[in-house]
């Protein structure tokens, strides 16, 4: 995490303590231009006046924070049906539902691999009749979706 994440995720925690709001995770990219997105989510899921709301309380706490330097575009969503797995806290609680694993490089002729997670430790994710994949090639982990 960069330096500006690592603040804002903080300044996110605070805003969202004693409230319904989780925060899921925080990207702060350069793209055309710089890029500050908030993904958040509840129990029932995020909507729109949560993301407006969200959005005009934390766009005031970062003007007063002064954290970012430069100009900017604020965006606050949901995490998506098909979210991706990144802390802890999301390999513990979407345990048991399958998910899409990409990693880096082949591991037996494969990069992709689908089943449901298990978990994972310091060394290796475990999915369901999978042999365990080391962490150090898992590039991505998002939950699958089925049409």
């Amino acid at each position: 995490m960069s330096k500006v994440e690592t603040q804002v995720e903080a300044l996110v925690t605070k805003l969202f303590a004693g409230t319904d709001y989780e925060l899921v995770d925080v990207e702060y990219v350069k793209e055309r231009d710089w890029y500050l997105r908030i993904f958040a989510d509840k129990a029932g899921g995020i909507d729109l006046d949560d993301c407006q709301t969200i959005s005009e309380q934390l766009s005031a706490k970062l003007d007063e924070a002064n954290i970012i330097g430069n100009a900017y575009i604020l965006e606050v969503s949901s995490p998506g049906i098909d979210r991706i797995l990144k802390k802890d806290r999301d390999f513990i609680r979407e345990a048991g539902k399958v998910v899409d694993v990409t990693l880096y490089a082949p591991l037996n002729g494969k990069k992709l691999f689908v089943g449901e997670l298990e978990g994972r430790d310091a060394e290796f994710l475990r999915l369901k009749d999978t042999e365990p994949l080391p962490r150090y090639k898992v590039a991505l982990v998002r939950l699958h979706i089925d049409f």
